[in-house]
């Protein structure tokens, strides 16, 4: 996707045609990972717009998920077809089985290109329900909650109001799909869950947390995790009593709201699910573009190649 940018980058808007050049791993891949897209491909994306099935139930729902949630945690909430984190063209192709909803939890960045505004527009246009919490998911659903996106959790609910702007608070290292897309470094957003947690049940002081907070912010997202935000504390003036004291709460006491949005999303599309789901009817009018044209074009290209 290019060269990223990290620090005080802001977030794009709108839906336009270009893949969305955000400055992070949006819970997706980083520098350190690269994707296999044949493999990820090959079980979902056909030209057919049939309903794909488990078993003998059509398959209603699709979702995108990684280090943020696993697999097993997907199912055990919603049944579903869980796919890894998406990419540019993925919401387009399984948008094509026609499902009835589609969920955005991670998704590929800097590697990869990532998933665009314009085939989320497309799906939701098509009749389908397109949810994001927790990563990109959040992201793509504040940015487009004008024209339908659902956004669920808190994540999406900081960036819709204003509150975060950075897409780097999302951001995090990982390994392949091998590894269950085991993450290598924490979210900003969830350290600053977790500290602010550790500061209103008193572990660490406002002034500490306030320390703790922008160290973290100065990192590099893949080098962020609690064993580096520790060792460059002791040189800001926090009290080692207050540190020891983070430093044992910590194991039981950290935040993962990225998780936690995840999972409040797929019990909302559960809920909805089981109450029935209207198609998608949206207010605005797709335009089919020439860069749209070429865009889906490639994609269904992909599709093809990935089958054979």
């Amino acid at each position: 996707m290019g060269v990223a940018m990290y620090g005080n980058n802001r977030r794009q808007t709108g839906c336009g045609d270009r893949p969305y050049e955000a400055g992070i791993q949006v819970a997706g891949c980083s520098s350190y990972c690269a994707r296999t897209r044949t493999n990820h491909c090959a079980g979902l994306h056909s030209r057919s717009t049939r309903t794909r099935r488990i078993g003998r139930a059509a398959v209603r729902t699709y979702v995108f998920a990684g280090p943020t949630i696993s697999p097993a945690e997907v199912r055990a909430e919603l049944e579903a077809v869980y796919l890894p984190p998406a990419a540019e063209g993925d919401v387009y192709r399984a948008a094509l089985k026609r499902p009835q909803a589609i969920g955005i939890i991670d998704g590929y960045f800097q590697s990869v290109p990532t998933v665009r505004h314009k085939e989320i527009l497309w799906a939701m246009s098509c009749g389908i329900h397109v949810f994001g919490s927790a990563s990109i998911g959040a992201l793509r659903a504040a940015e487009l909650a004008v024209f339908g996106m659902e956004g669920v959790g808190k994540i999406f609910e900081l960036y819709r109001d204003g509150v975060l702007e950075d897409d780097d608070e999302v951001a995090i290292a990982h390994g392949p799909a091998e590894t269950g897309f085991r993450a290598a470094s924490e979210a900003m957003v969830n350290i600053r869950q977790t500290l602010q947690k550790a500061e209103f049940i008193e572990i660490i002081s406002t002034k500490s947390r306030t320390i703790l907070e922008g160290i973290g912010k100065k990192l590099f997202y893949p080098d962020r995790n609690y064993e580096v935000l520790l060792r460059f504390a002791a040189d800001h003036g926090i009290p080692e009593t207050e540190l020891a004291r983070f430093r044992k709460w910590l194991p039981e006491g950290r935040v993962s709201q990225k998780r936690e949005d995840a999972l409040k999303m797929l019990r909302l599309m559960r809920r909805r699910l089981a109450e029935g789901l209207d198609p998608k009817a949206v207010s605005y009018s797709f335009q089919h573009t020439v860069m749209w044209e070429s865009a889906s074009r490639e994609a269904a290209d992909l599709s093809s190649i990935c089958l054979q």
